[in-house]
């Protein structure tokens, strides 16, 4: 939900995940240009990393192993901040490439954009073998690094996996079990029964009138389920197809049976959390602590399970957003930058020591055989939640191109659902209104 939004949990809590375990006990997205740049392509020298916070922290634990098994080349990771990151990749790609790190970390929702604006600025990564690792990680990442041109741009390293946290407690007065819901019909059609159980209690918190910004991760999510989004991987504006009305027709029939609480402001849905009046939390990977640290009298009441399909039969896996390493087209060691980005992503003891040293959830499936995975959690009554986003990630889900437009169709898309929650809109009328639009401004086309 963006109250909670990926990159403040990066910032304030990134070692989280690994605390369940033990408290149980943008150009790289589809790049049009050749990636060569300015740079080239030595194999020694000082490589100088990008990333912010716990991230960065984790990328420094690796250092040390790569610098061994690697004579040569020296690493230097610098925090560089969240979200001054964006702003200095702007400005060195718009400078052709001048100032930049050799290593980028880079968020899913920046790399299109950073691609569209700035073509060949990141380095072709297929050149140096990255498409030996294409298998390795969650299924529906590797397109969203790959370019129309097939090649590859960046390498993934985090990714969320859509949750469906749920409070066991409230659902057990009800007589419910939620792992037995197939759909999100399912629950609507145990709406009464729910509220006539747990007076005062609502499923979900979203800020209905957007404001100070759009509350849309619920219903992306739902497009997501679906394997849709505000655009499909060819740029073409998808907003006002079925996906897209069956989400916001979803939001809106949960709304009418009494299920979706206003959490209005900043801090409306942490309000409502901390109040104990929402029973479940649709939400990724990153969110497992931040239920644990942000509302600890609850320890117990919470499980996890596979979220529920949008329609019948269908998938009940989304990965919601992602994160990379990129290398800069204009480094002058483009060689050994490739290196520290293979040795950091695509092996298990990396990624996991990453991950133990307070990293993100990492995208590479064969990390997950780790036992830390299967370590038990006392917040979720025993539950092994690391686990069940392990398996989420391994099924994978349908890749989401963002675009260079996303910040123009999450304006529009947040003015539909305020029309529907204010005003009863028609999720459809609301949403093609919406796509047209988005067409006007972007130029893009309708699909």
């Amino acid at each position: 939900m963006s109250h909670l939004s990926r990159r403040d949990l990066l910032r304030s809590s990134g070692a989280g995940l690994l605390a369940l375990a033990a408290g149980g006990a943008f150009t790289a997205c589809g790049g049009s240009g050749s990636g060569g740049g300015s740079g080239g392509d030595a194999e020694t020298g000082t490589v100088t990393v990008w990333s912010w916070a716990t991230a960065a922290a984790a990328l420094r634990g690796v250092v040390p192993a790569f610098e061994k098994d690697n004579p040569g080349i020296k690493v230097d990771v610098q925090d560089i901040g969240n979200p001054a990151i964006w702003d200095k990749i702007t400005v060195g790609l718009a400078a052709g490439g001048q100032g930049l790190g050799d290593v980028l970390h880079i968020g899913c929702d920046y790399l299109p954009g950073y691609r569209e604006k700035f073509p060949g600025g990141l380095a072709d990564l297929s050149a140096y073998g990255a498409d030996a690792h294409k298998d390795k990680f969650a299924k529906g990442l590797w397109p969203v690094v790959t370019g129309q041109d097939g090649h590859a741009y960046a390498l993934p390293w985090e990714v969320n996996p859509l949750g469906f946290f749920y409070r066991k407690d409230c659902f057990d007065k009800a007589g419910l079990d939620p792992t037995a819901f197939a759909t999100w019909d399912d629950l609507i059609a145990v709406a009464d029964r729910f509220k006539a159980a747990n007076p005062g209690m609502s499923l979900i918190g979203i800020n209905k009138a957007a404001n100070p910004d759009p509350d849309l991760d619920f219903v992306q999510s739902l497009m997501q389920l679906q394997g849709a989004f505000y655009f499909d991987l060819q740029g073409r504006i998808t907003l006002g197809t079925e996906p897209g009305v069956r989400a916001l027709t979803t939001l809106q029939r949960l709304d009418r049976a009494g299920l979706v609480a206003d959490a209005p402001g900043d801090h409306g849905w942490a309000n409502l959390m901390k109040a104990g009046k929402l029973a479940i939390a649709p939400m990724p990977a990153w969110a497992a602590h931040y239920l644990e640290a942000k509302f600890g009298d609850q320890s117990g009441s919470w499980r996890l399970a596979k979220p529920p399909a949008v329609t019948a039969g269908g998938n009940r896996t989304a990965l919601v957003n992602s994160t990379h390493l990129a290398v800069a087209a204009s480094s002058p060691r483009r060689r050994a930058a490739w290196k520290f980005v293979e040795y950091a992503l695509t092996r298990p003891a990396s990624v996991n020591a990453m991950f133990a040293a307070g990293g993100v959830f990492p995208a590479l499936v064969p990390a997950y055989a780790d036992p830390l995975y299967s370590a038990p959690s006392a917040y979720y009554g025993g539950q092994p939640v690391l686990r069940t986003f392990a398996d989420l990630a391994t099924t994978g889900g349908d890749p989401t191109n963002y675009s260079g437009d996303y910040a123009r169709a999450l304006k529009l898309a947040g003015d539909a659902q305020t029309k529907v929650f204010l005003k009863d809109g028609d999720p459809a009328a609301v949403l093609q209104d919406a796509a047209k639009q988005l067409a006007q401004q972007t130029g893009r086309t309708i699909a």
